[in-house]
């Protein structure tokens, strides 16, 4: 059984509304049986939820063309001039999970890799810690496993974890092969440590910039590939979706040229999602500002089905500058993280009376997984009214702290800060989404044509809370078990080029005044401070059932202000600018979090209310968003090129 909401909606139900458009006309009822007899015959909720969305398909209204118009002849695999662009494959996103998938469908096709930056500007680029992978000869996947599950709270989709941890170790070796150079120890073997949550030393790292050591080799290898096209600093706008009989197919994604102010339409016959996650829908986090849940809500407005959205979890351990000798002199734009390794290698938590808390909370002290680590510094905070707390790693030798934390000794010592010889200010900041576009265990979403890996992928791995290093793991596994899946849909299909009229184009807003315009950006940017202020007050490590409540209230009224304010100033719903469309995505993500928090009545792994402080075994199930219909949603719902013009 799973635990089905429409969208919008924090009233837990199991009759489900997937209307897929502007009119709807029947509704699927999805019964506990049903759902409960697939779980027993597959043991897998991913494919348990994929099964019922086959069966109850709902007819929508179709687009503006011909309903028995054929939408694929056979072009040329790879046009990059102009306005209108077409290739086999487009991955949105440059992280591993998008690079590592476009370097083996690029062996059957033309792909364009669109990122909303610079290449390397993606999560993967800051992750310190490391990929786990069982490469030892004492450690084991079923430990592995064991380690993944628990700290998921049990959660977790068993068959999701066995292929990751099984096939995870290959995946690490192939990385290398490339050209990823990791740390050895002087055995010659490679280095693994130990981290939060893992019974065994499992993770590979390059001392503490493990993910720009992996982005390095992967771009290196992209660059090189002439079948790869990468498209930097074009920002995805929406899908392109369209329906066959009672399928939606995605045919490609509309873009904007930051740089030109162009949209760009790519045409493919296979789109890959791999864009990250939605730190930013909070103040304090440790992504980076690309991380705004952009394909989570371009996902959700194009129908695809939505998992496990209230867990967000929190890094316990983000550089605190209220702590540092020298302050900043500007606010960073996002926090700095400090490595789970730290406290894998030793590391012990103070609060500022110097007294070391984690024994109180949890017998793994320090070692315990993410989620607990978080609600115990946030407890210790509150109950002593203090900023941040202190970790401590100076009693290591300086050599070993300075070879395996390099990043982190020089961010320190910018500051005035010596963690050779003095504690470091932490405090918990956002840091990943455990949820998000619900995949198969190949990568396949509800949308046909359409797949998703990496962080805005939930693919059941991380159940309620994620094991530490596992997310770039998952990441390299999905990538590459969504390759054939795509190559066959790519093989059985070729793109008209007569598609690109079937949508009108996002526009620029052009006619609109500078002063106009000024006026629409600054108030975009005051609100989505209020928004983030807003999640982090009430939707955060600890919550209740009331905070969640207003919060959903407050930000319904905030978006109704942004989107009246902004056709008040003569915006069309049609038009796109980066900050605008980005906020859209934030509310999207925002009240996806909120709805499916409130529809949890239990509290397990990330999510934590005090209205019911219990984990309860018969609600172990998956939270699933499906989608719903369009009528009386907001705009932040509903794909730009559906919308009827505002007068």
């Amino acid at each position: 059984m799973a635990t089905c909401i429409p969208a919008g909606s924090g009233t837990l139900q199991f009759r489900v509304t997937n209307c897929k458009g502007h009119s709807c006309r029947r509704t699927a009822s999805v019964s506990g049986a049903q759902i409960a007899r697939f779980l027993r015959k597959d043991l897998s909720w991913s494919k348990a939820v994929s099964k019922v969305l086959q069966k109850h398909k709902c007819v929508f209204s179709a687009p503006p063309f011909q309903k028995n118009q054929k939408l694929f002849k056979i072009i040329s695999s790879c046009k990059i001039d102009g306005p209108t662009k077409c290739f086999d494959f487009s991955v949105i996103g440059s992280g591993i999970a998008g690079l590592c998938y476009a370097l083996e469908v690029a062996k059957y096709g033309s792909v364009a890799v669109i990122t909303k930056a610079e290449s390397h500007e993606c999560n993967t680029n800051y992750a310190q810690g490391g990929v786990s992978a069982v490469l030892s000869p004492s450690d084991s996947v079923e430990s592995h496993m064991k380690d993944t599950i628990v700290a998921g709270a049990y959660l977790c989709d068993e068959e999701s974890v066995r292929v990751v941890c099984t096939e995870g170790p290959e995946r690490v070796r192939e990385l290398i092969a490339m050209g990823a150079s990791f740390d050895h120890g002087e055995d010659g073997n490679l280095h693994l440590m130990r981290e939060g949550g893992h019974s065994h030393h499992r993770i590979v790292h390059a001392a503490d910039m493990t993910g720009k050591e992996i982005e390095r080799a992967l771009l290196k290898a992209v660059i090189k590939n002439s079948n790869i096209f990468v498209f930097e600093h074009h920002f995805a706008i929406d899908l392109l979706t369209c329906q066959d009989g009672s399928d939606i197919i995605c045919l490609g994604v509309d873009t904007l040229n930051t740089k030109t102010l162009e949209v760009i339409r790519f045409l493919s016959k296979v789109t890959l999602l791999a864009s990250g996650g939605a730190g930013h829908i909070y103040p304090k986090t440790t992504n980076p500002l690309v991380a705004t849940g952009d394909g989570i809500a371009m996902a959700h407005r194009a129908q695809a089905v939505i998992s496990n959205m209230e867990f967000v979890q929190f890094h316990p351990t983000a550089l605190a500058d209220e702590g540092l000798p020298i302050k900043p002199t500007k606010p960073r734009e996002n926090a700095f993280l400090i490595s789970e390794a730290v406290r894998g290698d030793g590391g012990i938590l103070y609060n500022l009376g110097m007294e070391r808390f984690m024994p109180m909370y949890d017998e793994r002290a320090e070692l315990a997984p993410r989620d607990v680590v978080a609600r115990s510094i946030d407890d210790q905070l509150k109950k002593r009214d203090e900023k941040y707390v202190l970790l401590d790693i100076s009693h290591k030798p300086k050599e070993e702290i300075l070879s395996h934390f390099p990043n982190i000794s020089s961010m320190c010592l910018q500051h005035g800060l010596d963690i050779t010889h003095h504690p470091i200010p932490v405090v918990p900041a956002a840091h990943y989404m455990c949820g998000g576009v619900q995949a198969g265990l190949q990568g396949e979403t509800n949308v046909k044509g359409l797949y998703v890996a990496g962080e805005v992928a939930c693919t059941g791995l991380h159940g309620a809370n994620r094991l530490a290093s596992n997310s770039l793991l998952e990441a390299l596994v999905f990538a590459r078990r969504a390759v054939q899946p795509s190559v066959d849909c790519m093989k059985n299909s070729s793109l008209d080029l007569t598609a690109s009229n079937l949508w009108p184009r996002p526009a620029m807003p052009l006619s609109l005044s500078s002063n106009v315009t000024d006026k629409i950006l600054s108030m975009t940017k005051e609100l989505r401070t209020e928004l983030q202020s807003i999640m982090w007050n009430y939707v955060g490590i600890v919550r209740s059932t009331l905070r969640l409540e207003t919060a959903e209230q407050k930000i319904g009224n905030l978006e109704s202000k942004w989107e009246g304010c902004l056709f008040q100033h003569g915006w069309k719903p049609t038009m796109a600018g980066p900050e605008i469309c980005e906020m859209r995505n934030l509310f999207c993500c925002a009240k996806l979090v909120i709805s499916s928090a409130l529809s949890r009545r239990e509290s397990r792994g990330l999510h934590y209310t005090v209205d019911f402080p219990d984990l309860e075994e018969s609600k172990r199930l998956p939270t699933i968003i499906f989608p719903s219909s369009a009528v009386n949603s907001t705009w932040s719902s509903r794909q730009l090129h559906k919308q009827p013009m505002y007068q």
